[in-house]
């Protein structure tokens, strides 16, 4: 790449504050400039990319201009990278609301991928409830599970997974065999809100009615540990239910699965995704699970 062509750092940090800010004034009081400065790196900046960067007064970015922000921001994260000694203070933060299970079975087992990538950005993890959507206030983005109809926010499906039951070998053994889908009628099935049996019964043209009475959670995590106490059978997502049957607490009492009518969304407000942190993480998050 020629020299020319290489556009000052300040007028790429300033590119990046006010495609973020939206607002001159809030993007020169960050940088500690005037607002004029701000206008003249831009302009500066669009004179040596030959190219618009912002298409309306509200500042809200041309094709090319979003293009060229992911490029920018992935190449001032790397160079906030180093030195290796940067001081915490300096560090982005990112707070998460994520529902428990999928936390535990999914997010977790791969989240060291992301800090070692992005050790500049502080992740705070908070507690979310599933289908009710209770999240903390102040989360940059969540994690909901439910149908996807979520008009309040923007967001973007991440995984959907199919249901089967489950129960501990000794459960297995003490109430079974279950050889057909019909002697599950009188088992013991466990219930939550969150995973309806009526989807695994529709699917095998049963037309029982949802379980009446039984153990309820509202947590698949805490129905897989009932579970595999022995509390009954519990009807789960395969890629939840992974840790229980990696180490055998639980089985498979059928070899089929159902798709489940819900799915896993990551949501955010609108705006949020102007903030590299959030978009980097999006990003990552969206491959990990794929």
């Amino acid at each position: 790449m020629s020299a020319t062509r290489i556009p000052p750092i300040q007028c790429l940090l300033t590119f990046e504050a006010l495609a973020r800010l939206r607002s001159v004034t809030q993007a020169a009081d960050e940088l500690c400039v005037t607002s004029s400065a701000v206008s003249h790196r831009v302009k500066q900046l669009e004179q040596i990319l030959g190219t618009k960067l912002f298409g309306r007064a509200d500042f809200s970015l041309t094709t090319e201009g979003s293009e060229y922000l992911a490029h920018v921001r992935e190449g001032l994260a790397i160079l906030e990278r180093f030195p290796s000694t940067q001081s915490a203070p300096g560090k982005r933060k990112l707070r998460l609301a994520v529902t428990p299970t999928f936390a535990r079975a999914i997010l977790i087992p791969r989240l060291r991928q992301f800090t070692e990538a992005y050790p500049e950005i502080d992740l705070t993890l908070q507690v979310s409830i599933p289908l009710l959507d209770v999240v903390a206030e102040d989360a940059d983005l969540m994690v909901r599970f439910g149908t996807g109809r979520y008009a309040d926010v923007e967001h973007v499906c991440l995984t959907r997974d199919e249901v089967t039951p489950l129960a501990s070998p000794a459960f297995v053994r003490e109430h079974g065999p279950f050889d057909a889908v019909d002697d599950l009628e009188g088992a013991r099935l466990l219930r939550s809100p969150l995973e309806p049996w009526r989807t695994w019964f529709a699917a095998h043209q049963l037309d029982w009615p949802e379980p009446a009475e039984g153990s309820q959670f509202n947590d698949i995590g805490l129905m897989c540990d009932a579970a595999a106490a022995g509390m009954g059978i519990a009807l789960v997502r395969l890629r939840l239910g992974a840790p229980w049957l990696d180490n055998g607490a639980l089985v498979r009492l059928y070899a089929r699965s159902v798709p489940s009518p819900h799915a896993h969304y990551l949501c955010w407000n609108t705006g949020a995704m102007d903030r590299w942190e959030c978009a980097a993480f999006a990003d990552w998050l969206k491959k990990a699970v794929a």
